[in-house]
């Protein structure tokens, strides 16, 4: 039995750090979707192997890697193919989108989900439900978010890996509010104006260490983007644009500028079957 999964990336359309616990780690408020822009896990049958391919596979070590890491903590000897079509370290997720995406293979191929796969790191649960979800605590309290409507996309990233460490180790404040009051529900006017109010508090200090993010930022809004922000702990960034057109025309004269930026035009995920 061959299976295939996608493993969406996590974008962080708004992030609060709202605290830090006595361990070291930072309490959150997010509201995280998924794009349809993603790797793709290909698992079959044989002695446990990772091979790597795609435009961002070249470098990624292969012995230690979050795949290999959930099949083991699934019990699982798997051969797992990993097309890496996403940017490494850029705050969308990749290779926690990655291990979920083998833990939910591994279970169509009926190993059972491991207890804890948060074990694997902080953001895996949220990217095995990889559906649009408000995310508590450290990463741990998921919540279904109100309807959205579809989303027309531009993520960029500029080419620069960040260190979340690093961001984290410069906010100047870790206890700032949560999210706002959420609707019952959102029509794209309105979530837009519900983010507007909302922030990534990762994002002043991305931009000081790398001002890069800046540029992606203002070239979004150049290019009329309806809210333009910074995912996760960075470098990658995305634009709301009113439609599908628009966001392909963004992409498009975007890449015709200067630099070296991965870019792609993208929607939400369809969330995955159920298990």
């Amino acid at each position: 039995m061959t299976v295939e999964e996608a493993a969406p990336a996590k974008l962080n359309l708004a992030l609060h750090v709202t605290g830090q616990r006595a361990d070291g780690y930072h309490l959150l408020d997010s509201l995280v979707v998924f794009a349809a822009a993603g790797d793709a896990v290909r698992l079959d049958p044989g002695p446990l192997s990772l091979r790597i391919d795609g435009q961002f596979g070249a470098g990624l070590p292969v012995d230690d890697n979050l795949c290999l890491d959930a099949a083991r903590l699934a019990g699982a000897e798997v051969t797992i193919g990993l097309t890496k079509n996403l940017p490494v370290a850029s705050g969308i997720g990749g290779g926690s989108a990655d291990a979920a995406a083998v833990l939910r293979g591994l279970a169509r191929m009926g190993v059972p989900l491991p207890a804890r796969p948060d074990r694997l790191g902080a953001d895996v649960p949220a990217c095995l439900a990889s559906r649009p979800l408000r995310m508590g605590g450290v990463g741990e309290v998921l919540d279904p978010l109100p309807p959205l409507p579809d989303l027309h996309l531009v993520l960029i990233n500029p080419g620069i890996g960040i260190s979340t460490p690093q961001i984290f180790k410069a906010l100047a404040q870790k206890d700032n509010p949560p999210l706002p009051p959420m609707p019952d529900r959102f029509d794209l006017a309105g979530l837009v104006d519900y983010l507007s109010a909302c922030r990534n508090d990762l994002q002043p200090a991305a931009e000081a260490l790398c001002p890069a993010v800046s540029d992606v930022l203002a070239a979004l809004r150049a290019e009329g983007a309806l809210l333009a922000r910074m995912s996760g702990s960075g470098a990658t960034c995305f634009g709301i644009f009113a439609d599908a057109a628009a966001a392909g025309l963004a992409a498009y004269r975007i890449g015709t500028g200067p630099g070296d930026w991965w870019i792609t035009a993208t929607g939400l995920a369809a969330p995955p079957a159920p298990l």
